[in-house]
């Protein structure tokens, strides 16, 4: 099984990289800090993005709002997986919310897939609503901009690709705001 070793080595060198490149690259937009709407934290160099939950928004009207933003963009929620749920059951121990949604929107994805199925690897798009060690609720998905910049697409896709990063973080403020 030498090819497996040869893609795990290929795969790591393309997620070093990205990240590399999520560190150099700036994020292209910019949030509004004068306003209660929580700041974007960057960790990792800058390839994930991470939001506090604002003040008084439970985990679960983060959710709804998250559901609600998505239904309006067009998204389709086609999964959630409850991690948390599922490693409670395994050890009969109570855990921290760990809940994954993975939202998509189906053409561009299939733009991105027939230029090059690689894109299968970030499909479909997800964001994270965890529990920290204090209680409070974040949601946290990866920064898209040195994936966008680092692909060489073309320009209609490219805008696509944008347009899916908007609507994601606007998905993820709604959540961290309980933006209905």
């Amino acid at each position: 099984m030498p090819y497996l070793s040869a893609i795990n080595r290929a795969l790591s060198v393309l997620f070093i990289a990205l990240a590399a490149l999520a560190f150099l690259a700036g994020p292209s937009w910019a949030v509004d800090t004068k306003t209660n709407k929580p700041a974007v934290v960057f960790v990792v160099g800058q390839g994930i993005l991470e939001m506090p939950l604002s003040e008084g928004v439970s985990m679960e009207d983060a959710v709804e709002s998250m559901k609600l933003r998505a239904n309006a963009l067009n998204f389709k929620l086609v999964a959630e997986l409850p991690l948390s749920k599922q490693v409670e059951a395994m050890t009969g121990k109570p855990q921290r919310r760990m809940t994954i949604y993975q939202f998509c929107d189906a053409l561009t994805a299939k733009q991105l897939l027939d230029l090059n199925p690689a894109f299968a690897a970030f499909l479909p798009c997800r964001v994270a609503l965890i529990e920290d060690d204090q209680g409070k609720g974040r949601i946290i998905m990866l920064n898209m901009d040195a994936l966008i910049k680092a692909a060489n697409l073309p320009p209609d896709v490219k805008r696509k690709a944008e347009e899916v990063r908007d609507n994601l973080l606007s998905i993820m403020i709604a959540g961290a705001n309980g933006e209905l």
